[in-house]
């Protein structure tokens, strides 16, 4: 995770399908500052999956499991991301190619910043 969120060359993200809680820190989402993220029309993206959401919410409290589902389900949509500016945009997967050769080629205009690792623990 350290080496991950680190690493000085510069990361690109496209989530293909689902992409929940710490899995998408660990495949460089957001919080590990990738230079750019799409996303495909079929993907995911949320703090839990909604099934999962809907069992854990409805077991601490009072709350309808199908509306937390359509909730969660509207929620994880790319477009309702997009939206918010969660992401660099939603792309057509066969576009997917195309896109990554600009944005590589867009951050090889950018200077490399200083390296800065933390603490490697064997």
């Amino acid at each position: 995770v350290t080496a991950v969120s680190c690493v000085p060359v510069p990361k690109f993200t496209v989530i293909i399908g689902g992409s929940h809680g710490a899995g998408n820190y660990g495949m460089c989402g957001r919080a590990y500052d990738p230079r750019f993220l799409f996303m495909w029309p079929n993907a995911r993206i949320s703090v839990m999956g909604g099934e999962q959401a809907a069992d854990v919410l409805s077991t601490v409290g009072n709350a309808d499991p199908d509306e937390i589902r359509s909730k969660y389900e509207n929620e994880s949509n790319p477009y309702y991301s997009s939206a918010r500016l969660w992401d660099d945009g939603v792309i057509d997967p066969r576009d997917t190619r195309d896109v990554l050769g600009l944005c590589i080629s867009a951050s090889l205009n950018a200077d490399m910043p200083e390296q800065g690792y933390g603490v490697f623990r064997m």
